[in-house]
């Protein structure tokens, strides 16, 4: 069950990737002194992708947890 961690080690890496970019974004946009109206729908979209990557970060401890049980 040894690739099992570490695919799933890898995944939540890239899930954490994702909030990382997620934080970046955010930062940027606030930083561009952009209208009320313009930062809140910038801000919904990076809303579903922060949602997304939470949950490939989950899933992928989710397959560590399951790769330590079952080895």
């Amino acid at each position: 069950m040894g690739w099992l961690i570490w695919t799933g080690a890898g995944v939540t890496l890239l899930g954490l990737a994702g909030l990382v970019a997620c934080i970046v974004a955010v930062t940027r946009a606030r930083r561009a002194g952009l209208d009320d109206a313009t930062l809140r729908a910038k801000l919904q979209r990076v809303i579903a992708w922060n949602l997304g990557a939470l949950l490939l970060s989950a899933i992928g401890l989710m397959m560590v947890v399951v790769g330590i049980v079952l080895g």
